[in-house]
């Protein structure tokens, strides 16, 4: 029978096998060993860096000086074929482009398994000048081959059609930029406006139809910069193709196509794919498409057409502003829908900025926040609302420094603060507002604003007694729409009076008017009171005291 464990001589041994195991640890600590088991990790960690290395190398000497060269000798190549050659027939550095693009080609092919990625490089290298051969027909020599622009246009056309169409079929986005690219400077050399444009328009669909199809958002982006650029170009009347330098003047008609652009590229993200770089895709695709349409149609309104930039900013703020909605209900896109309905408030400002003197534009952008803050509900956007109220201060304030005078007009401020509170109120629940800043914000700019413009347009004697009747009018909207902010206006508003009356009136008015100043302020201060203790005393009745008044 075996003896049984927990015996004094099985625990003395395993007690002097703990006390050896701690003594290791402490000599293998004093020697500054590693623990058994961990002497690999330092090799595994060294093989790993190793490994990293040798990855970076090839990925530096394989894919991107392969890039590189290519671009080096296509680049080499197109500067070749636009010398002179004032001795030489003019289609002679054409056909020897296009000898040049065959033998590419082939090269391409003929090392499609050997070297795959100079492969790739090489055929896109020999598409780029395919293109560059065709133009040398009708540029860059003594004496054109081609003079007739109709054919120019067809050749320079069918080479971005293939282009593209290999791009597509290879599912090459590296190739589609390229074709992009290439086809806005065949719509430079076409020279004449209208080709320009229906061409920047088309190209602008063939990238959003690349992006939809395959998802490439590098292509889309990139679409998008060349076809403001373009169009940026041929509105300082196309120098790349040695036409002096400056702003045309016509056709007027061009600021119709940037919203368009604007329009197209904006589709895009009205089915965006779903992925975890969505947002930032949609985020930079909105801002590039709207900072540069809004650009570029701003420049050219202030600069070269500015007899109807009214008109022309109306329309922007349309366009921005539909492009907005739709994207809002489309797909509750948060990015989109703010950077689209900024730029529409923008353009609305600056048509009316235009269109109205100084400081009568300033009121009218404070109505413009009533718009703004009811489309920021609709769209549950928090920044646009807190954006507003900024602006709305900015434009008060610049009114106050602008106006030679208040009138009657400077109220607006104060009405538009009253209705933005109220109809931020009113959908407190849809804007998610887990304060109540922003609401208090256009309040205290109400209680500011009406009596400072009472007191600028109405005789001093009168001032105070108009102040009581804006208090009234508080009691009055907090019994109606049973909000206590606005008993707390009228009471900050009858503390401004009774300071007015001790302060100004005791002194500085005409003693019949100041004597009804002191009694309508003083029977309106004991009806208050009498009014606060009454609402204080206990029910009667049932014992149910009456609903308590909201605090919105």
């Amino acid at each position: 029978m075996s003896e049984a464990t927990g015996t004094p001589e099985s625990d003395g041994i395993a007690e002097s096998l703990k006390r050896l195991e701690e003594r290791i640890a402490r000599i293998e600590s004093h020697l500054d060993l590693a623990p058994p088991g961990r002497e690999a990790e330092p090799l595994m960690a060294a093989e790993r860096t190793e490994e990293d290395e040798e990855r970076l190398e090839v990925q530096v000497g394989q894919n991107w000086f392969a890039k590189v060269g290519i671009v080096i000798l296509a680049l080499g190549v197109v500067f070749l074929l636009t010398f002179p050659y004032r001795q030489l027939p003019p289609a002679v550095p054409s056909l020897a482009g296009l000898v040049l693009v065959g033998v590419i080609v082939g090269l391409s092919r003929l090392w499609r398994d050997a070297y795959p990625q100079i492969s790739r490089y090489m055929f896109g290298g020999g598409l780029l000048l395919l293109f560059f051969s065709t133009l040398r027909l009708s540029h860059f020599g003594p004496e054109p081959a081609v003079t007739n622009r109709g054919i120019e246009a067809a050749l320079l056309g069918a080479v971005v059609a293939v282009n593209l169409a290999v791009a597509a079929r290879r599912r090459s986005p590296y190739l589609a930029g390229i074709g992009l690219f290439l086809g806005h400077v065949a719509a430079l050399a076409a020279g004449e406006p209208l080709a320009v444009f229906l061409t920047v328009a088309l190209l602008a669909g063939v990238a959003v139809a690349f992006y939809l199809h395959h998802g490439w958002h590098g292509v889309l982006v990139a679409g998008t910069f060349c076809a403001y650029l373009t169009h940026l170009v041929w509105a300082f009347n196309n120098p790349a193709f040695g036409n002096p330098s400056g702003l045309v003047s016509s056709p007027e008609y061009n600021l119709l196509f940037i919203l368009l652009y604007a329009a197209l590229f904006a589709s895009a993200g009205l089915r965006l794919r779903e992925g975890e770089d969505s947002q930032w895709h949609e985020s930079v695709a909105s801002a590039s498409n709207g900072g540069l349409s809004f650009g570029l149609l701003l420049l050219l309104t202030l600069a070269a057409f500015p007899m109807h930039r009214v008109g022309w900013h109306v329309l922007a703020g349309a366009v921005y502003l539909g492009v907005a909605v739709v994207a809002w209900m489309r797909r509750r896109s948060k990015y989109a829908t703010f950077v689209y309905a900024m730029l529409g408030y923008t353009a609305l400002s600056v048509a009316i900025v235009a269109g109205f003197a100084i400081p009568d534009a300033f009121v009218w952008l404070c109505w413009q926040s009533i718009l703004v803050v009811s489309t920021a509900v609709w769209f549950r956007s928090r920044f646009i609302v807190v954006g507003n109220f900024a602006v709305f201060v900015i434009v008060f304030f610049a009114y106050l420094l602008t106006a030679g005078s208040i009138s009657a007009v400077s109220a607006s401020f104060g009405i538009v603060a009253l209705l933005s509170a109220r109809i931020l109120n009113w959908q407190r629940d849809r804007l998610e507002l887990k304060t109540e800043l922003m609401r208090n914000a256009y309040l205290a700019a109400a209680l500011f604003v009406i009596p400072y413009t009472l007191l600028h347009t109405l005789p001093p004697g009168i001032v105070s007694l108009s102040w009581l009747g804006v208090a009234a009018g508080y009691y009055l909207f907090s019994r109606l729409l049973r909000i206590r902010k606005y008993r707390w206006m009228a009471l900050l508003t009858m503390g401004m009076t009774i300071l007015r009356v001790f302060v100004v009136d005791l002194v500085g008015v005409d003693p019949t008017l100041r004597v009804v100043s002191f009694l309508v302020l003083g029977s309106i201060l004991l009806v208050i009171s009498m009014v606060y203790t009454r609402r204080r005393r206990p029910p009667s009745g049932d014992g149910t005291p009456p609903p308590p008044a909201s605090a919105g």
